[in-house]
Order: structure tokens, then sequence, then C-alpha cells
């Protein structure tokens, strides 16, 4: 496969759930129309879990570095990497398990990695070359995580707000936002942040480019 660059480059992009992550991501994306990127999210590697029962499976606290098979997303970043295809596995929401189906993955010049955890495991974190942190209030994550659960989900408003105020929230403060001193750039306002995310295409665009 002929490429422009020795490897991928790895942008990886994250902050709390709602903050605006895949509007970000795919802000990148369609501002490089002539560049192959790949949008990769860590939501694909939640842990298999069918051999707990459909209870057991409902308990899952989803917003805990324990919950994805961070080593197998590790070796798959790494083989996309190394310019090999991968098969990347999806998660079946509905049924709280992997799903026996996977996604064939062809390398791209450019990964954007995203996900609430990615700068948590420092083997990832080495990895990658560019660090974003989507910073966005606590109640504009709240709103736009129940407008998703119940439209895309299916989930009822007080599942939801449980959800939110007994595993979200504390998961939020004990994990996802002390990794934001790992981030090269903190972007304010999500997908709604026109300059940072001009700045961050702009430096891509000039690694690809160079």
């Amino acid at each position: 496969m002929e490429t422009k660059n020795e490897r991928p480059i790895v942008i990886g992009v994250t902050g709390g759930s709602g903050s605006g992550k895949t509007s970000v991501s795919r802000a990148i994306l369609n501002a490089l129309p002539n560049h192959s990127i790949l949008l990769f999210e860590q939501d694909s590697y939640y842990k298999d879990q069918s051999h707990l029962s459909f209870e057991e499976r409902l308990n899952t606290n989803y917003d805990h570095p324990l919950a994805f098979d961070t080593d197998l997303l590790i070796e798959h970043l790494k083989d996309l990497m190394c310019y090999q295809s991968i098969d990347k596995p999806i998660y079946d929401y509905e049924a709280h398990t992997r799903s026996t189906e996977v996604a064939h993955q062809e390398p791209k010049e450019v990964i954007i990695l995203e996900g609430i955890l990615i700068l948590e495991d420092e083997r990832l974190r080495d990895l990658m070359d560019i660090k974003v942190y989507v910073d966005t209030e606590d109640d504009i994550r709240i709103i736009r995580r129940i407008k998703r659960d119940i439209e895309d989900r299916g989930r009822s408003l007080d599942s939801v707000i449980d959800q939110y105020l007994s595993v979200v929230k504390p998961m939020h403060s004990q994990f996802i936002e002390p990794t934001k001193k790992y981030a090269d750039v903190i972007i304010p306002e999500g997908g709604k942040n026109q300059v940072a995310i001009d700045l961050l295409t702009t430096k891509v665009r000039s690694i690809l480019e160079n």
C-alpha cells in the first residue's frame, strides 16, 4: 500500500459523555477532504459480556476503564499504524455485549481515535501524535446525553438521569476530567469552536504535507 507518511498520524479526541467529541472528530474529518481519514471509536472496544446474564450486563459501569478491552484496542491501533487492516468488534447496546459480527477496517493516513477514556492509559497516550480534550459544561453534556439515550438507545428519562447521577458524573470526576492534563489542545464548546478546529486541522495538514 502506497502512503505519504512512514506511519499514519494518530489524533486522540476525548472529553466527557456528551462533550462534543464526535462533532470535533467529524469537523476534522470534513476539513481534510483530500486525505484518507479513519474515525476509530473506543466504544467499539467494550468488553465481551456474553458469559454474564442479561441482568448482570445491565449493571455494567461503562464509564470505568475496566469496561474496555484496552489491550485489543492497542493491538488493533498498532496494526493500523503499520498499515495493516483489522476486523474491528461491534458492540450491541441492546444485548449489552459484543456482537458476533465484526467490521473490516482498512488503514488510513490519519486515525482519529475518539473516546471518553483514551488518555487514561499511558500506552495509548504514547501512540498519539496530537491529544485533544473537548471541555464542555456539565449541564450541556447531561442534556445531550438525555437526548441521545432516549432517541437513539430507547432509554427512559428516569433511567438516563439515575445512571448519570450514580455512575456517569462520579466516573467523570474520577477518571475522565483528570486526563485533561495530558492534552496538547483543550477545546471549549466542542464542535462549535471553529477557531480551535481550524488551528487543529491546519496543524494536521502541515504534518501530512511535510
